[in-house]
C-alpha cells in the first residue's frame, strides 16, 4: 500500500471528523424544546433555581462562548455534564457502551459466519432448490425492520411459548450463587436481541456473498484454474473466495459504525440498557450534552469503520491506490 494513499485517506477522515463537530454542536439546538424547562420540572421552580442551572450548564452564555466551551472540553476528553442524569457523560457512556458492544458483537458474529456460508453454498448451487431457498429467506429478511422482527420474536418466543425474558440484560432482583448462573441470565436476556440484528445482517451478507462469489465464479482466471486440472472445491477455496471477500470486507467495517446507532430499535423494543437505548432516553428529555455525545461516539464509530475499509480495500487490492 502507498503512503500518498493512506495519508489521503486519513486526511479525509480527520477533515470529515471536524466537520462532524460543527454539525453536532449545532444540531441539538435547533431542535424544538427547552432542556431548561425539561430540567424544572417543578412549576413552582423560583428564578433563582432556573438562573443556577443556566450557569451550571452554560445555558446563558452565547453561542459562540458555549461552542468555544463545547471544543474547549473535547480536547480535555470531557463531553461535559448530562442534564438528566447530572453526572458526567463520558461516565454514562462508558457504563452504557458494554451492552451495546455485547449485543453488537454477537450479532456480527453469527451474521457473518451464518450469511458467508449460506452465501458460498447459494453461489455454489446455483439455480437449485438451495439458491432459491436462501434467496427468498435473505430478501424476506433483510425487507424487514429490525423492530418488528423484534416484536414477532418476543410474540412467539417470549410470550406464547415463554422460553425467553422479553425485555432487560438480567432478571430483576435475582440473587445467583455463581458466575456461571449470571452468564446463562445474561445470555438468555440476550438471545432475542441478538438474534433479531443478526436476521437483519445475515440477509444482507448472504446477498452480497452469492452475488460476488457468482462474479468471481465466470472470471477468465476460473475457466484457466479449470483447464489445467484444478478440482472446482480448490478453485473456489483457494482463489474465488478471496476475491469475493472484497466487497464483504467494506460492508462489514461500514456496518460495524453503523450498528452502535441501529441498535436503537433493538434496544428500545427489548429494553437493552445500551447506547441506542440511552439516545432515546436523552432525546425525550432534551439532554443536549448526552445526546452530543452520543452521536460523536457514533460519528466518530461511522468515519474510523470507512478509513479501516479503505486501508484493507487498498491493501486487498492494490489497483486502487495506485
Amino acid at each position: 500500500m502507498k503512503l500518498n494513499y493512506l495519508i489521503k485517506k486519513v486526511t479525509n477522515a480527520i477533515i470529515t471528523l471536524f466537520f462532524v463537530l460543527i454539525i453536532n454542536y449545532f444540531l441539538f439546538r435547533v431542535m424544538p424544546g427547552d432542556p431548561l424547562a425539561m430540567m424544572l420540572r417543578d412549576p413552582k421552580a423560583s428564578p433563582e433555581s432556573a438562573e443556577k442551572l443556566k450557569q451550571l450548564f452554560g445555558l446563558g452564555e452565547p453561542w459562540y462562548i458555549q461552542f468555544g466551551l463545547y471544543i474547549k472540553q473535547l480536547s480535555q476528553g470531557d463531553l461535559g455534564m448530562s442534564f438528566l442524569f447530572k453526572q458526567p457523560v463520558v461516565e454514562i457512556i462508558a457504563i452504557k457502551i458494554v451492552p451495546t458492544l455485547l449485543l453488537v458483537g454477537v450479532a456480527t458474529i453469527v451474521s457473518l459466519i451464518g450469511g458467508i456460508f449460506l452465501g458460498i453454498l447459494a453461489a455454489k448451487n446455483r439455480g437449485k432448490k438451495i439458491d432459491v431457498l436462501s434467496l427468498s429467506f435473505s430478501l424476506l429478511s433483510y425487507s424487514m425492520p429490525t423492530f418488528w422482527i423484534g416484536v414477532l420474536l418476543v410474540a412467539f418466543l417470549s410470550v406464547h411459548l415463554t422460553l425467553f425474558p422479553t425485555s432487560g440484560m438480567t432478571t430483576s432482583g435475582m440473587v445467583f450463587a455463581s458466575s456461571i448462573d449470571a452468564t446463562v441470565d445474561v445470555a438468555r436476556h440476550l438471545f432475542l436481541p441478538a438474534l433479531s440484528l443478526s436476521l437483519v445482517l445475515l440477509g444482507q451478507y448472504v446477498l452480497i456473498m452469492r452475488n460476488s462469489l457468482m462474479d468471481e465464479l465466470t472470471e477468465d482466471y476460473v475457466q484457466t484454474a479449470k483447464a489445467k486440472g484444478f478440482s472446482e472445491k480448490y478453485i473456489i477455496r483457494k482463489h474465488a473466495i478471496p476475491n469475493a471477500m472484497l466487497p464483504m470486507v467494506t460492508v462489514i467495517s461500514i456496518n460495524l459504525g453503523f450498528m452502535i446507532a441501529g441498535a436503537i430499535e433493538i434496544e428500545t423494543v427489548f429494553s437493552w440498557p445500551g447506547i441506542g437505548r440511552l439516545m432515546y432516553e436523552a432525546l425525550l428529555n432534551r439532554d443536549y450534552p448526552l445526546l452530543q455525545g452520543i452521536f460523536l461516539i457514533i460519528s466518530t464509530c461511522v468515519i474510523l469503520a470507512n478509513l479501516i475499509a479503505d486501508v484493507l480495500y487498498g491493501y486487498l487490492d492494490p489497483r486502487i491506490n495506485g
